[in-house]
């Protein structure tokens, strides 16, 4: 077994290992896994102390087969070249198994965000969006990128920021980034959408009996005892919703000062308030610290989420996995050889390009919002509230019994959150649908990431098909 492959050399072996299972020519599916564009930037910014630095930074659109390309811009020392064009693939395939109409792209500046204050992070940010502007990299119909590791809505909002002034009188320009504080022109739902969207994919795979059964588990996701690694936006949200919509029980949690366990339960409100407190979960009341940051990967649980960074389960540690199921809410948390032994051990892998589309899927949503210039519900939000209420009387006329207060409350018009919780939820309950028919369908296909991957080469390739590239 070939061993120390690079982050974007894992993709293409899983691109690989899929394009096997279908029947597309060999230049279409060179042309579905190239990457399209790849800017790599250096800029000057002048710090406060009135010296300057050179910022490393890139932008990488994978593919062009729909446009606007999209994907997140993270702020890491990690960043690379080849971390980006991972990255970006990833956002292709993951597009397309969610049917959000988007190429892949991502972007990357290799700093360490802690190290600098907020008035240097902003003068990065609109320098590297500049620089993205004269290359012709961003725009609502041309790239549209959204937060990663290390950026937020602040970010988000300066970019917002400086390709308007670039872009004076643009009806569309609020459109030319996605996840920006709601008062500015974001949408309610995208902090969380990541990290719910985990939850919806992993309450549906408990759902299907016989693959439980194939584990050792009963069906539903209650009562299942969870390990998460990470407790950034998409770890937090994803443990909280599990817990309180799916009655799981959170037993470890890893970070980067250590990790924990409790066997009992950890209240995931109790910990993020200990660890504001303490600067550290390491010493969480009733928890038992363990060895290093990454034991908890190796406790025995139902579910493991890793949600940090990339690279996380490699064949190192991969046989010492407990775990039934894996999702893998961070980007590439496994790596290609460790997906081999996971999959010889029988463990369920839900694969990263679909597991974390919440977020893409929300996005997608905050894009179509700035497009209309309409919040969503504004409509016909009155008009089914007054719908519902007329229900409620005659059913009160009826049976001469008055509706609780409590039901009332169900009667009444759905809310911008309750339509974009919903839309998401109905995008990943029907992607793991579309997935899984293919494993089943499929004897050849061993794992849910083989067919994840050929259900978006799939639908990629018909796109280039409609185009006429590829008759």
């Amino acid at each position: 077994m070939a061993g120390n492959y690079s982050f974007f050399q894992n993709v293409e072996n899983y691109f690989d290992n899929a394009a096997k299972h279908t029947d597309l020519p060999k230049g279409l599916l060179s042309q579905i896994k190239a990457c399209n564009a790849v800017y790599s930037m250096r800029f000057p910014v002048k710090m406060g102390d009135g010296d300057y630095e050179v910022i490393e930074a890139y932008r990488v659109q994978h593919s062009h087969h729909r446009l606007p390309t999209k994907g997140g811009i993270r702020y890491s020392n990690g960043v690379n070249q080849d971390e980006v064009k991972a990255l970006a693939a990833l956002m292709t395939y993951k597009c397309a198994i969610v049917d959000v109409p988007f190429g892949g792209a991502k972007g990357g500046v290799r700093i360490i965000p802690k190290n600098y204050t907020e008035e240097q992070l902003e003068k990065i940010t609109r320098r590297y969006t500049t620089e993205l502007i004269r290359k012709n990299f961003i725009g609502p119909g041309i790239d549209v990128p959204a937060p990663d590791y290390g950026t937020g809505s602040r970010e988000m909002s300066w970019i917002a920021d400086t390709y308007a002034t670039f872009h004076h009188g643009e009806i569309d320009a609020a459109a030319c980034v996605t996840g920006k504080p709601e008062k500015q022109n974001g949408i309610k739902g995208r902090t969380e959408a990541t990290g719910r969207g985990v939850f919806y994919a992993l309450r549906e795979a408990c759902n299907y009996e016989a693959d439980m059964e194939k584990i050792g588990l009963t069906k539903g996701i209650e009562g299942k005892t969870m390990v998460v690694q990470g407790l950034g936006n998409v770890g937090y949200h994803a443990a909280r919703i599990s817990i309180e919509e799916g009655g799981v029980k959170l037993i470890g949690v890893a970070e980067y000062e250590g990790s924990i366990h409790k066997a009992d339960g950890i209240d995931i409100e109790e910990l993020m308030a200990f660890r504001r407190k303490t600067g550290s979960i390491v010493g969480f009341p009733g928890s038992t610290t363990l060895e290093t940051r990454e034991s908890a990967l190796e406790l025995e649980c139902d579910i493991l989420v890793p949600a940090a960074l990339e690279n996380q389960i490699t064949i190192k540690n991969a046989d010492r996995i407990k775990a039934k199921i894996i999702g893998e809410a961070a980007n590439g948390p496994v790596t290609y050889e460790a997906d081999l032994i996971l999959r010889e051990k029988g463990v369920i892998v839900i694969p990263d390009m679909y597991i974390n589309a919440g977020g893409v899927t929300v996005s997608y949503f905050e894009w179509l919002k700035n497009l209309s210039h309409m919040r969503f519900g504004r409509m016909e939000k009155r008009f089914n509230q007054t719908a519902y209420d007329t229900i409620g009387n005659v059913i009160e006329n009826a049976t001469g019994k008055r509706v609780s207060a409590r039901d009332r409350r169900l009667l009444r018009g759905a809310e911008q959150i309750d339509l974009v919780r919903s839309g998401l939820e109905e995008t990943m309950v029907n992607a793991y649908q579309q997935i899984r028919e293919i494993w089943a369908a499929n004897p050849a296909i061993e794992d849910l990431r083989t067919a994840a991957f050929v259900n978006a080469i799939e639908k990629i390739s018909s796109d280039y098909i409609s185009l006429g590239i590829f008759p």
